[in-house]
């Protein structure tokens, strides 16, 4: 199967999933405010799919967490009635048997964000910025903990703009003061898990992996920037 044909194939299963997300969420409002970034990443997979394909690998793991995005925003993430799903199959809530005190769905979906995406985001840096041996495990960690930051900051916004009922759903931090460090926290660790993973699996079977390793940490340009390369670039006018 083509690249082309998996993506879309993908794509016909996610769209019963975010149809059903949308009818009758649990809260309209903030619905519509997880699905806006959705619909930006959907799009723009589908822009890039002619002359930038990801791998199967990556399509699966970006549809993984968008499947479980989906059923955040239907719930909300504070309110996703796992427990009540456990307790149909087995007779005892998830949280009494974990000793949990709080809904955790949303700390799942923060850690799956790196341990998902991280890989995505790898695939990209290789590919457009050439990256190679240290960078190309530490630049996809390094990006997933940012935009974790970046969202949460975005969160935060919304929260203060929208304020009531929605800016608490949206928010979702169930009154845990440090809800914000803790899901960055959570991003921070599976994208490491990631990244470890690949670590391995690339020291198994990659061939020159201690080379380009090391040959990545080289110094390629001895000369200090800064003041001495304006002075460089005035010089060479």
């Amino acid at each position: 199967m083509t690249h082309k044909r998996y993506f879309f194939l993908l794509l016909i299963l996610f769209a019963p999933v975010a149809i059903w997300a949308a009818i009758k969420p649990w809260h309209p409002a903030d619905w519509a405010l997880e699905n806006v970034l959705v619909v930006v990443a959907v799009v723009g997979l589908i822009a890039t799919l002619g002359k930038f394909p990801l791998s199967r690998v990556s399509y699966t793991l970006i549809f993984i967490f968008l499947m479980l995005h989906e059923i955040g925003s239907h719930y909300t993430y504070a309110e996703v009635p796992y427990d009540a799903w456990f307790n149909n199959l087995t007779g005892n809530t998830l949280n009494s048997v974990l000793g949990f005190e709080r809904n955790h769905f949303d700390r799942l979906v923060h850690f799956c964000y790196g341990l998902l995406l991280a890989y995505p985001i790898r695939e990209v840096f290789i590919r457009i910025a050439n990256v190679k041996g240290f960078w190309s495990y530490f630049f996809p960690l390094d990006l997933t903990m940012s935009t974790s930051m970046i969202y949460e900051l975005v969160e935060w916004g919304a929260a203060e703009a929208f304020g009531g009922e929605l800016g608490a759903a949206y928010l979702g931090t169930q009154g845990d003061i440090w809800d914000a460090h803790k899901n960055m926290a959570l991003a921070s660790l599976g994208a490491l898990i990631a990244m470890l993973i690949v670590v391995f699996i690339n020291i198994r079977l990659q061939r020159d992996f201690a080379q380009e390793w090391n040959e990545s940490l080289s110094i390629l340009h001895p000369q200090p920037l800064g003041e001495d390369e304006i002075n460089r670039m005035i010089n060479n006018k």
